[in-house]
């Protein structure tokens, strides 16, 4: 018997069915994939390393087969990620956040045109200009900040080299807030607006979380995610999820996930739903810390510019307010005396850690444009701070210490 390709094998549950939607999400991330409950059962789903299952004859929906297809390992954080982001069938798990961007970027055909974010995730960034030399994917980058030029040109209305019209967009990627400038996106308002000009739309819902913002409430086709980043929120795993509440968009990227082999182990699915329950908490500690440091930071002498949502004055504080649940752990720091001020920085911190990615426990900074592959309109100077949660006047001690020593030089 050949092994099956079917790609979806984990529909025979429905999130909702079991977790109450009147609950908060702080209690849906420690409630929801939990095991059904009964006198001698486990409070937490059990591991189970098997590459494949025992079948034979027709397989019947939802029976497991192969683990590229399905594992139970997957369902209950699958299932606990639907809960969260309001979606009505269970999330995908990929191997990795750029596993899960990649399929959803397979949802737009060879040749369609595809509008993003100017600023977004670098290697999102470079997976659109790789797919525009390989299968001609047209991208147009946008200020997502700018509701009107966005939706001009997902409409196509003079998005040409020559100012001419082009054909409209058949994806519109949101990132919101976006990393790393942290721009607020009016997003029911993209939605809509690229809706009615016949675009689905992807949020990369990273920064967010599913406790900041829930994209498919807005009407977004799909929702991807790092894993790696919050919602595991340790360092110590990579994953990607996609959610839809679509059935064929579903079915392609489940297909997606089969075909390319970019599925998840079961260890690091495991532990990035025992990350998962303490995300409110997580979240809550680091979001506090992060609006303490960028006011203290805003009045720094030493400081050129901060961006934080949290901010009065920031470019996004008036969305973010009306649009998203908390403002956020990152934070866009420019120290005074441009990149070699930003890397003494770097250097001189104790508590922080340098290092890239984002998310965890543990507080990081780095200087992006460190990177070559970074978008070019990004400041030199620009450090991506993602606060986590130590004590803020450890970290604060930290790093007013570190400001001034590159001040000084000493």
């Amino acid at each position: 018997m050949t092994e099956s390709h079917e790609p979806h094998q984990n529909d025979d549950t429905t999130p909702e069915a079991s977790e109450p939607a009147h609950r908060s999400p702080a209690t849906l991330a420690v409630t929801a994939g939990r095991p059904a409950r009964g006198r001698g059962t486990p409070v937490n789903p059990p591991v189970v390393l098997s590459s494949t299952y025992v079948s034979a004859g027709v397989p019947a929906p939802g029976e497991l087969l192969y683990t590229r297809n399905g594992t139970e390992t997957w369902r209950p954080f699958e299932e606990a990620l639907a809960v969260l982001e309001r979606a009505t069938l269970p999330g995908l798990v990929f191997g990795s956040g750029m596993a899960a961007i990649a399929a959803a970027f397979g949802l737009a055909e060879p040749g369609a045109r595809v509008v993003m974010p100017r600023h977004a995730y670098q290697i999102s960034l470079g997976l659109a200009a790789e797919l525009s030399r390989r299968s001609g994917l047209r991208v147009t980058t946008v200020d997502i900040a700018d509701t009107a030029a966005v939706l001009a040109a997902v409409r196509g209305t003079g998005t040409g080299a020559d100012g001419a019209d082009e054909d409209p967009a058949e994806l519109l990627w949101v990132e919101s807030p976006t990393n790393p400038m942290l721009e607020v996106a009016d997003l029911p308002a993209l939605v809509e607006g690229a809706h009615a000009a016949g675009a689905r739309v992807v949020v990369d819902n990273t920064f967010a979380t599913p406790l900041g913002q829930r994209p498919l409430e807005h009407g977004a086709d799909v929702v991807v995610h790092s894993v790696t980043k919050y919602l595991a929120g340790h360092s110590d795993v990579v994953l990607g999820a996609a959610l839809t509440s679509d059935p064929v968009l579903h079915e392609r990227l489940a297909t997606y996930r089969a075909m390319h082999g970019a599925i998840a182990g079961p260890w690091e699915v495991w532990l990035a739903l025992r990350g998962l329950r303490t995300l409110a908490l997580r979240v809550e500690r680091s979001q506090e810390n992060a609006a303490v440091l960028a006011a203290r930071l805003a009045a720094h002498p030493d400081v050129v510019e901060v961006r934080h949502p949290s901010l009065p004055a920031d470019p996004g504080h008036e969305r973010a307010s009306r649009l998203l649940d908390g403002y956020g752990s990152i934070i866009g720091l420019r120290p005074r005396g441009g990149a070699a001020a930003a890397d003494a920085l770097v250097d001189a911190v104790q508590l922080w850690v340098p290092a890239t990615s984002l998310g965890g426990v543990e507080s990081t900074l780095e200087r992006r444009r460190r990177f070559p592959t970074e978008s070019v309109t990004v400041p030199e100077d620009l450090l991506r701070l993602s606060v986590g949660v130590e004590h803020v006047e450890d970290l604060w001690t930290d790093l007013d210490a570190a400001l001034r020593r590159g001040t000084t030089g000493s």
